[in-house]
């Protein structure tokens, strides 16, 4: 037999109302939203009322091209229906005005507000269709671009040990194909990272990299370092996209003793400077496939030792490569400003990126691990 024990009051009435009250909780959010679309639709349409009567009274003060500052501010704050509800009586208002030979617009004045109405209304549809909506989308995307930084920060280190890094977008876009995640694993004894390099890059490779740094960064430090590769591999797959791959290295430091671990996936090889011997060679690691290209691929690892005065350099092809150039020259390139720069002390990640004079057509990035 079974006993129906009586639930508390309080947890009778939680789940009870548990529902209306989540109603109730995104009620008010939507109304507050669609209120403030009211509001602002409003002030824009009295504003172009106001210029309307401007250009009917104080025609040399207030040209038709005012009403371009109209549009423009509906493009910042509204959305799509309230665009176009604003569009729509700005034409009618000129078309008005024209009609009853109040003003009389230049050809190119009529070809300029068209252009800029019809701009608008195809920008705002846009933003709408990514679910980005008014001023609001642009904050959203810089604490996108935030979040990619701050999955690439670097762990406090201990003394004697610097990490100096640096990610470069092409043409300077907000978001770049290349993107850095790090770890301090094994009690803190242990910094791991790795540098990856989507497919694309610039803005079409942005979403990607932001899905990526966060996946890659909850994988990194929660498992043995010999199976990220292969577990960042099954994720990227999973994804089933279309341009889905990415090359990556990934780098494990011993901090108390200095001995290293090298993967690749795809990627161009890690540099050691041995500050001891001067000596500086390309670390080569069996390397496997790029990220999201075969099932069940194999990661070579290369062991080494990083002595104090020993730098290990990770880079991304974009420093490497350039039209009509073979890359072997490139990675000798990169290393000669390396031995240049950072075996005399000269100059860090900056300096090396500034002497290799990559192009701004590409993503690249740099880390340099540094035991002093």
């Amino acid at each position: 037999m079974t006993l129906a024990v009586p639930l508390p009051r309080r947890t009778r009435q939680a789940r009870a109302g548990g529902p209306r009250r989540l109603r109730r909780f995104r009620a008010p959010r939507g109304s507050a939203l669609a209120g403030r679309q009211v509001v602002l639709v409003s002030a824009l349409l009295a504003a172009s009322v106001v210029a309307t009567v401007g250009m009917v009274l104080l025609p040399l003060w207030v040209p038709p091209a005012v009403m371009l500052v109209v549009v423009l501010l509906g493009v910042f704050a509204l959305r799509l229906p309230a665009m176009i509800v604003l569009c729509v009586a700005v034409v009618a208002e000129l078309a008005a005005l024209v009609a009853l030979d109040r003003v009389e617009p230049t050809p190119g004045e009529v070809v300029v507000l068209a252009l800029a109405v019809v701009s608008g209304l195809v920008f705002v549809r846009g933003r709408a269709r990514l679910g980005l909506q008014g001023a609001a989308s642009d904050l959203m995307l810089v604490d996108l671009r935030d979040r990619l930084v701050a999955h690439g920060r670097i762990p406090p280190l201990p003394e004697r040990w610097r990490v100096d890094s640096l990610v470069r977008s092409a043409y300077a876009e907000a978001f770049s194909g290349d993107f850095v995640v790090a770890s301090r694993s094994q009690g803190g004894l242990q910094l791991e990272i790795v540098l990856v390099d989507v497919s694309g890059k610039g803005q079409e490779a942005g979403v990607r990299s932001l899905l990526l740094s966060g996946a890659f960064g909850g994988l990194l430090g929660a498992m043995p370092r010999e199976t990220f590769l292969p577990a960042a591999n099954d994720y990227l797959l999973a994804q089933n996209w279309s341009e889905g791959f990415a090359t990556a290295i990934h780098l494990a430091v011993r901090l108390d003793t200095g001995r290293f671990w090298v993967s690749t996936a795809g990627h161009p090889p890690a540099v050691h400077l041995h500050a001891g011997s001067g000596r500086i060679e390309a670390v080569e690691a069996p390397g496997g496939p790029a990220l999201g290209v075969v099932m069940a691929p194999v990661f070579g690892v290369h062991e080494g030792q990083m002595e104090p005065g020993d730098t290990v350099m990770l880079y991304t092809d974009g420093l490497i490569e350039s039209p009509g150039s073979d890359v072997e020259l490139g990675i000798d390139r990169l290393m000669g400003q390396a031995e240049r720069i950072i075996a005399t002390r000269t100059g860090g990640a900056d300096a090396v990126l500034a002497g290799v004079r990559a192009g701004e057509g590409d993503d690249r990035a740099l880390i340099l691990v540094h035991r002093d």
